[in-house]
């Protein structure tokens, strides 16, 4: 039996594991959980997302209309710079998991913004993100909104809590829109409401063997298939 120390100790065997990892899906649907273990896994360096240090985000939860634009433009300036100083560093010759992937970042800024601030919004965008590198691997992680209200309320942030179930919903349908479409790198779409990879050892140990085989295209992760 496979312990935990085990599945935290570097897969320094895992020649075939891709350089750079990104991990997307809706705010509470375990992102960050699942980047910090495959990063320890794959000997990587993890670069997470840092909403904390946005001080406009408590603003943007009790204002959206208010506090969008900047809200937005704080995190794509922070990802922008977050991934600039891991490609100036050449940290891109090792493995790289991020809890989030810059490319969907135009999803959420037509979620929030109106059509002027949109435009202003884009225009900075295309800037930012000309040659950014893509991702190896893309993994997606899905969940009903009563899954991730839940799982937001277990993480007691504050202005978190007031986040309403339809704007959760518009966000998942953006993220399925998004993710449709996507093309830019192999792409891992699990459902992420009945698996816990953070406490279950076996399921995350299918999905680690999963990914160091994989190959392109779309594919549909389920444990209980493996």
């Amino acid at each position: 039996m496979t312990s935990r120390h085990l599945l935290n100790e570097p897969i320094l065997s895992a020649t075939s594991a891709p350089r750079f990892v990104a991990i997307e899906g809706p705010i509470g649907v375990g992102k960050t959980t699942l980047a910090h273990k495959l990063a320890a896994s794959l000997d990587g360096e993890l670069m997470l997302e840092k909403a904390e240090e946005n001080p406009f985000l408590e603003r943007f939860y009790a204002n959206r209309a208010n506090a969008a634009l900047a809200t937005q433009l704080f995190f794509l300036f922070q990802r922008a710079q977050q991934i600039a100083d891991l490609r100036q560093r050449n940290l891109f010759t090792q493995t790289c998991v991020t809890d989030f992937l810059f490319q969907k970042d135009p999803l959420f800024a037509a979620l929030t913004l109106d059509p002027n601030e949109l435009d202003l919004y884009q225009k900075v965008y295309q800037q930012l993100s000309v040659d950014l590198p893509q991702p190896d691997l893309v993994i997606y992680l899905q969940a009903p909104v009563k899954v991730l209200k839940e799982r937001i309320a277990r993480r007691a942030i504050g202005f978190e809590q007031d986040i309403s179930p339809g704007y959760l919903e518009r966000v998942n349908e953006a993220y399925s829109q998004f993710f449709h479409e996507y093309d830019g790198a192999p792409l891992v779409i699990i459902n992420a409401s009945d698996i816990d990879f953070a406490n279950n050892d076996d399921e995350y140990r299918k999905l680690l063997d999963y990914l160091l085989n994989l190959r392109s295209g779309r594919h549909y992760f389920n444990p209980t298939f493996f």
